[in-house]
């Protein structure tokens, strides 16, 4: 196998997502940005399984806050997709909901929101309401609308995906940690300390089972907890968590 060839890329793109998974985000950086290289040498330009090597790279820009390199990334990722499957595809949705979130964390609301409701639609007319997938879209409109204070219309989204984990008994995958924290912090910020704490330690259960204490998801929910703690007044159990946190990771959320 020649170092040109299509499977070191395939090879290079799936070992690029366990280091991601293992919080490794340098290294996985580096994985994809290979693994793109040769995309481009072996693939046709409008192949969608390039699109989703393209995608990954964005995304691992994205989760170190790189958000100009990652933007070109998903803009392209979704052109190749729309052209090779059409606007409408479910596999558009991924390049779709990724762009949407990229924009909400550069305060692009406006930009964001039909993003956010086009992947949310193409989902929900492919796959019908009560898929995984659906359920993750409904999540992410509703931390777009927690992000623009719009928590009236935030809250019945969290309620919809985690009654459906807790309706196919999954409440304990990877996908539900991210309503169950989103609720936690609109909880949090709406001073309702005592429904937000069990949300938080469901999703701090489930991460520090699958992720491990170290992983960066994992001290994303350590660091939100401590600081309803904070708001709450317990200052002294703040301090635990704290204490298992970088002090970068709590300074982002200041």
């Amino acid at each position: 196998m020649g170092p040109e060839d299509e499977l070191v890329g395939a090879v290079l793109s799936d070992f690029g997502l366990l280091k991601w998974k293992q919080g490794l985000y340098a290294e996985a950086q580096t994985l994809f940005e290979r693994s793109v290289a040769l995309g481009e040498k072996t693939l046709e330009p409008d192949n969608p399984n390039f699109a989703g090597r393209v995608n990954n790279l964005g995304l691992i820009l994205a989760v170190q806050g790189k958000y100009p390199e990652a933007l070109p990334l998903f803009q392209r990722s979704l052109a190749i997709r729309e052209k090779a499957l059409g606007p409408d595809h479910p596999d558009v949705s991924p390049p779709v909901s990724n762009l949407a979130l990229l924009y909400m964390e550069m305060d692009r609301g406006a930009e964001a929101l039909p993003l956010f409701q086009r992947a949310l639609a193409i989902l929900e007319t492919s796959l019908g309401p009560d898929h995984p997938r659906v359920v993750e879209a409904v999540s992410n409109l509703a931390d777009f609308y927690a992000s623009e204070g719009r928590s009236t219309e935030a809250e019945p989204l969290y309620r919809r995906a985690l009654a459906f984990w807790g309706r196919v008994q999954e409440l304990d995958r990877p996908a539900a940690a991210y309503p169950l924290l989103g609720l936690a912090n609109l909880y949090r910020d709406q001073a309702r300390h005592a429904e937000a704490e069990p949300l938080y330690q469901r999703a701090l259960a489930i991460r520090e089972k699958l992720l491990g204490l170290e992983h960066p998801e994992t001290r994303e929910v350590l660091a939100d907890y401590a600081a309803m703690l904070r708001a709450a007044d317990r200052d002294a159990e703040a301090a635990e968590l704290e204490a298992r946190v970088p002090a970068e990771d709590l300074e982002s959320r200041e």
